[in-house]
């Protein structure tokens, strides 16, 4: 097994930690392995951000939206030389 040092960690976060793995009934120690555990093997197989997105709004109705009228014409965009 490995050792790991964490150096000039927070306070604050270090208080946070300790209520947290007292409510786990864990060590503080234990408490950053199983952080550490659910963080990094998550599953990646799941549906994408697009695929998720599109699934959100596949049950609203086609919304239409009258365009405001231009103040001005297009025109053509000008690059410094």
């Amino acid at each position: 097994m490995a050792v790991l040092t964490i150096r000039d960690f927070d306070e604050s976060l270090k208080a946070k930690l300790r209520i947290r793995a007292a409510e786990h009934g864990r060590s503080m120690e234990a408490e950053v392995r199983a952080i550490l555990a659910a963080v990094l093997t998550k599953s990646d197989s799941g549906p994408g951000m697009g695929t998720r997105i599109r699934q959100r709004f596949t049950d609203i109705d086609e919304v239409s939206f009258e365009l405001p009228r231009r103040a001005e014409s297009a025109r053509a965009a000008e690059f410094p030389e």
